[in-house]
């Protein structure tokens, strides 16, 4: 995890636009580096450390020997690098997992290199002998990138939009700031002069489908067809691979443990794995909530039942609401339900740092996207609508879930690994008969629950707990986050600042006192930056005005059972 940046073509001294380049220095705290391009002094790099793998030679821009006419900036874990460096017998310079994009690239060229990444990317590579530069990230978009083109070819590329927004250019106007799309790779033709020509803009992996990966990884134990006994059984090979592969790190791994099933399932396999490979030292699982939340109670169970060392952060909605202006602008989103859930996640990812020395953290994103865990999928009109949903879902987790793990562990100098969108997992779930991943005897993710039922992976009352709502999980039997932060935004916006929310804010105009709220500091930290939420995360299939499960009539939280 770590953080990039980089631009071509500047009209500005580089010294002044490199200071852009400190806005993301939380993402990587052991070393920076700035470094000009040889022949185009318009051109730099700028790199933030976080050291993972390879403490030696992981400096960035990462150059070989072999190919001094390349230049890599790269945020990200490759899981495949060393399977694929054996497979190809690539004569490696390094113990660096990137080293890969360099071989793999010229070797089958830009698209082909993509598609054989197993891992979580996002790449800036320039290759000066061809004056090409290139852009990607991976396919659910768990790394960030944000790229600014000019209209007379300056790009401008970073980890985080807020590296991008004082950035000194020759238009008049601003330049457009946007999230460069997941799953595809984008390439550039350089001109002498340092400016960039975008030439093509290619997909090289859509969710549905099997990576191209794969073929090089054969499993044990894979069965064929659709009879539920084999099927269950590939979900668990699947899912144990999944989190075996990301065990790949030189610094110690932990867990965020909610209590609920996906992160559950997540820390108990990594529990199991960890003693297998013989980690030398036990797993820390982290939970936050308010000393009587339900999501506490449930973790607690979890970590005694798997053997984990357990830490409990609790946080009050006074915390909560100290911290919503610096969640806000980690995000830069101004999405209700994201920034809701990001406050726990940012606390929880602080006392991690603080605290422990646990840098590697594993967590349960992706899990309702693909297993249809939302409670609204209930309400799903058909087996064929849930699938689609769940897709759409997948394709917009970087805009929402993805972007809140991302921003809340990165802000702390945590690298986070995301096991259920693990590309080889996700796709198989995906290529499941749409009648056997719909909710089943009003339980969401059954199919899930019964691959790993008679497992004893998990507690039974775990495996089968129903959803909770982020911010009712984390609350206190009391009074619940949700209410606390209700009541404080009461005080902040009255019931005319919000009639004139659509004149205001007439792009995605906010509902509600607390859309009006969170548009409003979002709004003084990025002004006219909205393009970057293009829509609110909201349940389908429901009259809904909330995001939030608690407001549908199917939801029933744990404590008033």
């Amino acid at each position: 995890m770590c953080g990039i940046w980089a631009v071509f073509g500047s009209d500005e001294c580089l010294a002044i636009q490199c200071t852009n380049a400190m806005k993301i220095a939380h993402r990587g705290p052991d070393a920076f580096r700035f470094e000009n391009v040889n022949g185009f002094i318009n051109c730099c790099f700028g790199f933030h450390r976080l050291a993972i793998v390879d403490q030696l030679y992981g400096m960035q821009p990462l150059r070989v020997k072999k190919f001094p006419y390349l230049w890599l900036c790269y945020n990200g874990e490759i899981y495949n690098h060393i399977k694929m460096k054996n497979h190809f017998e690539f004569d490696y310079q390094t113990k660096v997992d990137g080293e890969i994009l360099l071989h793999l690239y010229d070797r089958f060229g830009i698209e082909k290199m993509a598609s054989l990444l197993d891992g979580v990317f996002a790449f800036i590579l320039l290759d000066t002998a061809n004056r090409k530069v290139f852009l990607g990230r991976d396919t659910y978009g768990v790394r960030p990138l944000f790229r600014m083109l000019t209209d007379d070819g300056f790009l401008a590329v970073c980890s985080e939009a807020k590296g991008l927004t004082d950035i000194t250019h020759s238009m008049s106007s601003p330049a457009k700031i946007t999230p460069f799309p997941p799953g595809h790779f984008e390439v550039f033709n350089l001109k002498l002069s340092g400016k960039v020509e975008s030439v093509e803009m290619g997909r090289f992996h859509c969710c549905t489908d099997e990576p191209k990966h794969a073929s090089y990884n054969n499993l044990e134990g894979l069965g064929t067809g659709f009879e539920l006994e084999t099927v269950k059984k590939n979900i668990r090979i699947l899912f144990e691979n999944a989190v075996k592969k990301r065990l790949m790190a030189h610094r110690r791994i932990g867990c965020l443990l909610s209590g609920g099933l996906d992160s559950s399932l997540v820390a108990a396999t990594l529990v199991k794995l960890a003693k297998e490979e013989q980690l030398p030292y036990p797993i820390q699982t982290f939970s936050i909530g308010a000393e009587d939340s339900p999501d506490v109670a449930a973790a607690r169970k979890v970590a005694e039942y798997i053997g984990s060392e357990h830490h409990e952060v609790n946080f009050t909605p006074e915390e909560g609401i100290r911290v919503l202006e610096e969640v806000i602008v980690h995000l830069e989103s101004f999405d209700i339900t994201t920034i809701r859930a990001s406050v726990g996640m940012y606390l929880v990812s602080k006392y991690i740092r603080e605290k422990t020395d646990s840098v590697v953290i594993f967590s349960g994103e992706g899990s309702d996207e693909l297993t249809q865990g939302y409670i609204y999928f209930h309400k799903a009109p058909s087996p064929k609508a849930g699938a689609e949903d769940s897709v759409r879902l997948l394709e917009e987790l970087y805009l929402f879930d993805v972007l809140r793990a991302d921003r809340t562990t990165a802000a702390h100098g945590l690298e986070l690994r995301v096991p259920f969108l693990d590309h080889r997992f996700t796709a198989y779930y995906l290529s499941l008969p749409e009648e056997m991943r719909v909710p089943k005897d009003g339980v969401e993710k059954h199919l899930l629950r019964e691959a790993f039922k008679g497992m004893n992976l998990i507690p039974d009352e775990i495996l089968w707990r129903r959803k909770e709502a982020f911010s009712d999980g984390v609350s206190s039997i009391k009074k619940s986050w949700y209410t606390s932060l209700q009541e404080h935004i009461e005080s902040e916006v009255n019931d005319s600042q919000l009639e004139k929310a659509a004149k205001l804010y007439p792009f995605n105009p906010p509902k509600t006192k607390e859309g009006f709220f969170m548009r409003q500091v979002f709004e003084k930290n990025f002004p006219g930056r909205h393009e970057w939420t293009p829509h609110y995360w909201m349940p389908r299939w429901v009259k809904a005005t909330d995001p939030s499960a608690r407001t549908l009539a199917i939801y029933k939280p744990d404590k008033d059972e």
